[in-house]
């Protein structure tokens, strides 16, 4: 059975898709940029303020289903410019202080409403 998964804490969706889905204990995080929930906007600031603001969202989610991010699984880290992938890393990886899940990162050519930064996150109970 699915479950949609939506909280205030993070941003809406800007498009036909929901902020989660859980499913037979897993949870699929749709991809985030960093748009601050309150706004509605993508944050100002360079790639650590974008790629902070992205794991907050994240996080958001990951509560509103009663998880945290010790239960993340997989993430996929798509970056507009590869030269922003220590940076992005440096905050990433405070998120993940002990066994950090598997990763991907791609250099992309744009993403959605000019952000620099998207994670999207799968976890599991």
């Amino acid at each position: 059975m699915k479950k949609i998964i939506n909280t205030a804490a993070a941003p809406k969706a800007i498009g036909p898709y929901s902020q989660a889905i859980e499913a037979n204990g897993m949870l699929f995080i749709s991809g985030q940029i960093p748009i601050d929930p309150g706004t509605g906007k993508i944050i100002e600031g360079d790639i650590s303020e974008q790629t902070e603001q992205v794991m907050k969202n994240i996080d958001a989610i990951l509560k509103e289903a009663g998880l945290d991010f010790s239960n993340v699984v997989k993430s996929t880290c798509l970056l507009s410019d590869m030269d922003n992938f220590a940076a992005m890393n440096a905050v990433y990886g405070r998120f993940y202080p002990e066994n950090p899940p598997a990763r991907a990162a791609y250099g992309v050519v744009k993403l959605p409403l000019g952000a620099l930064i998207e994670i999207e996150t799968i976890a599991a109970r």
